[in-house]
């Protein structure tokens, strides 16, 4: 059961001003609707490789939800991550004979601006350095659409990393084993030994999705160099928000790589290419 990186969240205050600024990005954004029985709404930046950016915000108090409160006490910025699975109860079954705690699967949907109404089913983790599940049930590309909506002006094509702050990156590598399958993945899928890089003050771990990979990273103990901005990003991540999404590396097509986006603009998600 193979398991792709589908969206990466972003929580904003103001929808509208996001949007702008996206678009002042170089990026096609599409409009998403909003949430039955929650007071949240959206909007799409999707990527040819068929993955997304979510930005997501509340059009009036939602207290029940965990994201307006982390918003609520935290501002803008990385909020979650998603994978897609082939089947969401499937995975879950799967998941939780190798001991991993998943809830789910929940149903959930939105309404387009259109008025069709999109349905999917979720499943998520008791920690946070996990993404959730978020499995179609109508047809996938009424929630992601593909055509023009997936050529961006600045030359992105898909998300190549996303990086997660963790306390513990053997406990978190293991849980991702859990996920993925006992003793590695599925279909190129695999967790890969952790390995220190004293130079930028960071112990990693890749999780290989294809051609997308999370990169789980913990700060060095107190007192190691701690130099990179990557290292100073994670620990800034632990410190404020604990853990999960901090940073995202785009892959583009004949665009300059290595340009750190506007974080005024991209709404504190640290996004390069």
């Amino acid at each position: 059961m193979s398991l792709a990186l589908d969206h990466v969240v972003i929580a904003v205050a103001d929808l509208a001003a996001a949007v702008a600024d996206y678009r002042a990005l170089g990026f096609t954004v599409q409009i998403g609707g909003r949430h039955p029985g929650r007071t949240s709404h959206n909007a799409l930046v999707v990527f040819e490789d068929g993955a997304y950016l979510e930005l997501i915000a509340w059009e009036a108090p939602g207290p029940a939800e965990r994201w307006y409160n982390e918003h609520a006490r935290h501002g803008d910025g990385y909020m979650d991550f998603a994978l897609l699975p082939e089947d969401t109860a499937a995975v879950v079954g799967a998941a939780r004979s190798r001991g991993l705690d998943l809830a789910g699967p929940v149903d959930g949907g939105r309404v387009r601006p259109d008025g069709r109404e999109l349905r999917w089913q979720t499943a998520r983790p008791s920690t946070f350095d996990l993404p959730f599940l978020c499995g179609d049930v109508s047809p996938r590309d009424w929630r992601v659409p593909a055509g023009q909506v997936r050529r961006h002006a600045n030359g992105v094509t898909g998300i190549a990393t996303v990086m997660v702050a963790v306390r513990d990156l053997e406990a978190s590598a293991a849980r991702y084993r859990a996920l993925l399958a006992e003793g590695g993945g599925v279909d190129g899928q695999r967790v890969e030994a952790p390995v220190a890089t004293p130079a930028t003050g960071l112990h990693t771990a890749a999780v290989r999705l294809g051609a997308s990979t999370i990169l789980l990273a913990q700060p060095l103990a107190e007192g190691d160099p701690a130099s990179s901005s990557a290292a100073r990003i994670v620990r800034s991540r632990l410190e404020q928000r604990g853990e999960g999404p901090c940073a995202m590396t785009l892959a583009t097509a004949g665009a300059p790589r290595g340009v750190v986006l506007d974080l005024r603009l991209a709404h504190g998600a640290v996004i390069e290419t």
